[in-house]
């Protein structure tokens, strides 16, 4: 009762109640009170006099300018804003600029930056740092912001610099609001409006004091985040943007992209040993330790802090970055240097992330997964735009809208290519149309972390389909030689990243292509290489046995032979016949097909008779077993028209090849590269039956079909070409034909280089051209500088060598016949002990002997 009644009482008593003008309206009714702060003028703008209100009731308060005051009992107090205060005095600094890198590297990029005129002449008003994460474009705009903000001139200093973290929209604002606050007295409690007041007032105003102001934008994560926040264009302003981002949205008037690339391999290395002051690294080591990390500033970074913290050498680093089994997670250090806030392994994550939400969504990440398998250095588009990539892109789109809930949408060549421009303009590659055959790079530690992600089958998985793009991205004719190089790279990048992929649960054929494409260009020995390594690859992971491994043997042989090797190969393709027949069966078709080539090559040491006879036999095998159109039949048939000619039947040669070529084009077509060499061969044997003219006749129609067919760099068409000036010279057109040798031989060294066998085979028959036209002292000279070349290139034991030998006794020994008939004689002895005595190559240089031999005793006799 005693309770109720005093609360009673107190209901009874006046009501306290506050009025406070100037401020708002504030009530206090029992024992709460409302309370309303008085907002005085600020110092200095009002009335000389205070300004004071009392408030009474509750309690006794005075609040005099601007002041708040507090009575009674507050239930709650939330407090909105400050007071605005003065304008902080210039020069001023509004957020951090980030401290400079140890080892800081002055760049190209730093000079670029102080530009002030554009190459058109136009003022720069804002500069736009762009490039893949991690190559420094922070630490540039850093540097440059504290050189300028130290710069105590009058014609270079600063009277306002503001660092703004802009990776998204809301940090701008945040970062304007702060200038805006801290610069024009803005309101706080609006960031928006603060922002907004801050832009304007760094606009210029004809009766202000000019202000020379610096806004550097870090780090700007999606071009429309400034759409409205642009500082503005003025003579005494400058804008720096850091970006990765490469959209047509951030060019604009008066802007000037500067695009960061990689340090160059010296500052790269100036970095390291700068780092690693005081360690004992190898120069060769740290050179190949900066390339292992791409020259990339920030993995530079990183790796030197791991070497200090752990004490690891850089050889034991680059063991770790070679571990397949290790991620680049394992080789970060454990406390990031100069205020880095990621780890290599994450810097670009959230770049993927972003790519994938641009059009169309959901692409960039498997694209660049089936990239990250491939050559870093240039990728052909149509390798990443063929039907195995589309398949993949629509079997691993990421899921990000409803209309991708019914089921996989096809992806098509348009989408691929988009997804491509995705990466570019998140800065993930480097996507070049215009350069097709290296249409994409992609630096080798954006794929290095790409691959880490991928779980074991999904890694399997892209690299079988990598395997298929490249195999249907390979045209059927290797025309185009620059292609074709690109190509046979990108299968060797595959091949050291796709681990046992390329093997299991098959040998993909994207393998042999490779080789096959080597040895069709015309680099026998990088063939033959090739297919050893690959032997032995099949040897270890697949067995002797297997298929497989008896294929690569076979190709292994017939390079070999190609390289002049022609008894190594020969014992090489007997040893595997008997593996083959002895697992597969004296009928299995690559069974056969070797037995055509140990034929071969025993004629390529001198039986021409017996090849052909031991073709003969074959071929009856052959049409039994795989039937008269099969194309080891045809090319068999073509193998035994060639050898009755070496064996001396030149006119039974052309008829077969004749017949031939009529089977090849019904079966084949015209088209075919079997039915264009046979077109070869048969003007060839037409001209050593007798028919020079009708040879070269054949030849110049056969070139014109082959520059349609194959282009004008194919190897089989520069032969044409030596074919068809050989045949003129034959018809009586010497200076034609050498003339005709020499632009080859100038083409030969552009597609094949300097060394190939067929470049030096020219050189072999211009030289001979030089000493039919009488100038036996330059045909000395240039048979002198061939025989140089070739037995660096060939050894002094392959047969072109020994030829070359012959030629060059041949123009020196004129007038000497006694000097030529020793020379003849070692290099008779050479030959019967690499080649045999029944060599052509032997039977020739016996035949100069004796003939030498017969003029040095006519002389001594005449004497």
């Amino acid at each position: 009762m005693a309770k109720a009644s005093a609360r009673t009482a107190r209901n009874e008593e006046p009501e306290p109640s506050v009025t406070v003008t100037d401020s708002g309206k504030a009530e206090a009714t029992g024992d709460e009170t409302s309370v309303t702060g008085y907002r005085g003028p600020a110092p200095g703008t009002g009335p000389e006099s205070p300004v004071s209100v009392h408030l009474s009731g509750t309690g006794n308060v005075t609040v005099t300018d601007g002041g708040t005051g507090i009575s009674g009992y507050v239930h709650q107090l939330t407090v909105h804003s400050r007071l605005p205060q003065e304008p902080a005095p210039w020069p001023h600094q509004v957020g951090v600029i980030p401290s400079v890198a140890r080892s800081y590297q002055q760049r190209a990029e730093t000079d670029r930056l102080r530009t002030t005129v554009d190459g058109g002449g136009a003022t720069v008003l804002a500069q736009l740092l762009t490039g893949m994460g991690g190559v420094g474009k922070t630490q540039l705009a850093a540097n440059y912001a504290h050189a300028a903000w130290n710069d105590t001139s009058e014609a270079g200093g600063l009277d306002v610099l503001v660092w703004v973290t802009a990776s998204t929209r809301s940090s701008i604002v945040t970062g304007y609001a702060q200038a805006g606050i801290e610069l024009c007295r803005a309101d706080p409690n609006e960031p928006e409006k603060a922002a907004r007041s801050f832009l304007a007032w760094l606009t210029p105003k004809a009766d202000a004091k000019p202000c020379r102001w610096l806004i550097v934008l870090d780090d700007v994560a999606d071009p429309a985040d400034l759409n409205g926040l642009w500082p503005p264009s003025s003579p005494h302003g400058r804008t720096l943007v850091t970006t990765r981002r490469r959209d047509a949205a951030l060019a604009g008037l008066g802007r000037h992209t500067i695009n960061v690339g990689l340090f160059t391999k010296d500052e790269a290395l100036t970095y390291l040993t700068t780092s690693l002051t005081g360690r004992d690294e190898p120069l060769d080591e740290l050179t190949a330790l900066a390339a292992d990390l791409g020259h990339l500033p920030l993995a530079l970074a990183q790796a030197s802090a791991y070497l200090l913290d752990t004490g690891e050498t850089a050889a034991g680093y680059r063991a770790l970055l070679a571990d397949r089994t290790a991620t680049l997670a394992d080789a970060a250090p454990d406390a990031l240097p100069d205020e880095q806030t990621l780890p290599l392994a994450a810097v670009w994550s959230l770049s993927i992330d972003r790519a994938d939400t641009l059009r169309p969504p959901g692409l960039a990440r498997p694209m660049l997964q089936l990239a990250s398998l491939l050559d870093a250095n240039g990728i052909p588009g149509t390798v990443l735009t063929s039907q195995p990539a589309l398949a993949h892109l629509t079997a691993h789109r990421i899921r990000t809208g409803p209309d991708l809930t019914d089921g996989p949408t096809p992806v098509t060549t348009r989408d691929a290519t988009h997804a491509l421009r995705a990466l570019h303009r998140l800065s993930l590659i480097d996507h070049t149309p215009a350069t097709p055959h290296q249409a994409v790079r992609v630096h080798q530690l954006i794929q290095r972390a790409t691959r880490d992600t991928l779980t074991p089958h999904q890694h399997h998985q892209s690299a079988r389909t990598a395997a298929d793009a490249l195999l249907a991205a390979w045209p059927a004719v290797d025309r185009d030689t620059d292609l074709a190089q690109a190509l046979r790279t990108n299968t060797t990048a595959l091949t050291e990243r796709a681990e046992d992929a390329l093997y299991r649960p098959d040998v993909h054929l994207a393998l042999y292509r490779a080789g096959a494409s080597l040895g069709n260009s015309g680099q026998v020995s990088a063939a033959r290489d090739y297919f050893q390594h690959l032997t032995d690859m099949f040897m270890t992971r697949l067995g002797a046995d297997h298929p497989d491994t008896l294929t690569a043997r076979n190709n292994l042989a017939t390079m070999r032979g190609e390289t002049g090797d022609a008894a190594g190969a020969a014992r090489a393709f007997a040893d595997l016949l008997d593996d083959q027949v002895r697992v597969l069966g004296e009928d299995d078709p690559s069974a056969l097909v070797t037995r055509g080539n140990l034929v071969t090559m025993r004629g390529e040491t001198g039986d021409a008779a017996g090849a052909a006879g031991a073709l003969a036999d074959l071929l009856e095998h052959m049409v039994r077993v795989l039937g008269e159109d099969h194309p080891s039949t045809l090319a068999t048939r073509g193998n035994l028209a060639g050898w009755r000619g070496e064996a001396g039947d030149a006119a039974g040669a052309a008829q077969a090849y004749a017949d031939l070529l009529d089977s090849q084009v019904r079966v084949l077509g015209e088209d075919d590269p079997s039915t264009l060499v046979t077109r070869n061969n048969l003007a060839t044997w037409q001209g050593r039956a007798g028919d020079a003219a009708g040879a070269a006749g054949a030849l110049t129609d056969l070139l014109e079909h082959m520059v349609r067919v194959l282009g004008e760099d194919h190897p089989s068409t520069l032969l044409t070409r030596g074919n068809l000036a050989s045949w003129r010279g034959e018809a009586g057109d010497a200076a034609g034909a050498a003339q005709a040798y020499a632009d080859l031989l100038d083409s030969q060294v552009r597609v094949l280089g300097e060394d190939h066998p067929s470049t030096l085979a020219t050189r072999n028959n211009l030289a001979i051209c030089r000493g039919e036209a009488g100038d036996m002292a330059g045909a000395a000279q240039a048979f002198a500088d061939l025989l140089d070349s070739q037995v660096r290139v060939l050894g002094e034991d392959h047969p072109d060598t020994l030829l070359t030998r012959n030629n060059l006794v041949i123009c020196r020994g004129a007038g000497n016949a006694a000097g030529a008939a020793g020379a003849f004689a070692d290099l008779l002895e050479h030959m019967v002990r690499v080649l045999g005595e029944d060599h052509p190559h032997t039977l020739l240089t016996r035949n100069n002997l004796a003939i030498c031999r017969g003029k040095a005793g006519g002389t001594a006799g005449s004497s």
